[in-house]
């Protein structure tokens, strides 16, 4: 899967916790040309009204659909705290997935670099699909203030998502590159724009 100079595109894997700002560098790497396979959105299209995985789900988890496809609440409200019905999910997502990336690549192969934008790439074993890492990752204050800012969400959540990510320390150790996303946004985009030329050139 991974890329090299004669067969395609390096590829760079994105990830980091939850607030660490993410979306916010993947969007910087796309300003820059770099194309960019965001994991999430690919996985709220194919949930999304007349997504490709909204039948297969329904059979699996009845009632967990509606016209706007997978209704969150209730899916969510299932696979909670159930590693089986998680993981029968995760067997419907994660080919569909797979597929939308190879096929991202195909469409991609002449570029001399692509992302792949993956939150828990560490976790679910994504590290080894990929050519080089890059984790973002700020102070654990910044981290929390960003993420309680945001709607719906306590400290109760947040610990319990923490719970299920690496430590940051831990994928900071195991990064290629490390991107500090607590200073000014501009200074990241010039992390982000080094980090380019560095792999390109």
């Amino acid at each position: 899967m991974t890329g090299d100079a004669a067969d395609g595109p390096l590829i760079l894997g994105l990830t980091g916790s939850i607030g660490m700002g993410k979306s916010t560098v993947a969007g910087m790497f796309a300003d820059l040309g770099v194309p960019v396979f965001d994991a999430d959105a690919q996985v709220r299209r194919m949930q999304g009204a007349g997504g490709s995985l909204i039948a297969r789900i329904e059979e699996v988890f009845p009632g967990s659909t509606g016209p706007e496809g997978v209704i969150r609440e209730k899916l969510g409200a299932i696979v909670f705290n159930d590693p089986g019905a998680l993981a029968r999910l995760e067997a419907i997502v994660h080919p569909a997935v797979r597929a939308a990336r190879e096929a991202f690549l195909a469409r991609h192969r002449d570029a001399p670099l692509v992302v792949f934008d993956i939150p828990l790439l560490f976790e679910k074993g994504g590290s080894e699909d990929v050519d080089k890492i890059l984790v973002v990752s700020a102070p654990a204050d910044v981290q929390r203030a960003r993420v309680l800012a945001r709607p719906g969400m306590s400290e109760e959540r947040l610990a319990a998502i923490l719970a299920l990510q690496m430590p940051d320390a831990d994928k900071r150790a195991r990064a290629d590159y490390v991107i500090d996303t607590s200073v000014p946004l501009g200074e990241t985009a010039k992390s982000v724009a080094a980090l380019v030329e560095k792999l390109v050139h």
